[in-house]
């Protein structure tokens, strides 16, 4: 490799304002361009959420990509998309990237990566939809009032995300597995949502809810 292009992706304005994350980002890219005796040529950011695939930045570094064939680098997956079918995409169109949280992975072994966390978002969905269906089956009212409850408690998710948004940010970009994450948060005596202990699955939801 002789030339490399970084993405860098934030979710809000604040972040980007602050470099929250953005450091983090970087230095990851920076190891992965080094270590594999790459040059840096340019670097793209974008303030955006990853469920949006549409992104002015993101689209201009795969232009540039494309015209030169340079290495397009990002630190995680998910900084480009939550969307398998987005990233196999790019894998079609011949664009070449490497991700800093998996620099020797090949393209079979990320597409295999983002369609396992693409399932699994459809599986907790699912699991949603269907504890809705028996709640009803039991009796349960969902209609205004069960809306009103929902709507209620994914505020108070919301709200609970934002309060250990920072703290989810930096353990997460500094490359920490959610299940890694989880331990540190028991350590530290920091309480769960539900005011128990943590866990993989409900570090990741928490996580997904401050990006």
């Amino acid at each position: 490799m002789n030339t490399a292009v970084s993405y860098l992706r934030v979710s809000t304005a604040k972040q980007g304002k602050s470099g929250l994350g953005l450091e983090a980002q970087r230095e990851a890219i920076a190891r992965v361009i080094s270590d594999k005796g790459g040059i840096l040529v340019k670097e793209y950011i974008e303030v955006e959420s990853g469920a949006k695939d549409a992104r002015t930045e993101l689209n201009r570094a795969i232009d540039y990509v494309k015209k030169t064939g340079a290495l397009l680098v990002i630190a995680k997956l998910d900084r480009i998309s939550r969307r398998v079918s987005f990233i196999a995409g790019l894998m079609e169109r011949g664009i070449k990237f490497a991700v800093a949280e998996m620099p020797s992975a090949t393209e079979f072994q990320i597409h295999i990566y983002a369609a396992l966390a693409q399932e699994e978002r459809r599986l907790i969905s699912e699991r949603t939809k269907a504890a809705l269906a028996a709640a009803k089956r039991r009796g349960t009212v969902l209609g205004k009032n069960g809306a009103i409850l929902a709507r209620q408690n994914i505020e108070a998710a919301n709200s609970f995300a934002s309060g250990v948004k920072d703290i989810l940010v930096d353990l997460r970009d500094s490359g920490m597995s959610y299940r890694e994450i989880a331990a540190d948060m028991n350590d530290r005596g920091i309480l769960s949502y539900t005011g128990g202990k943590w866990h993989g699955e409900t570090v990741k939801q928490a996580y997904l809810r401050c990006i």
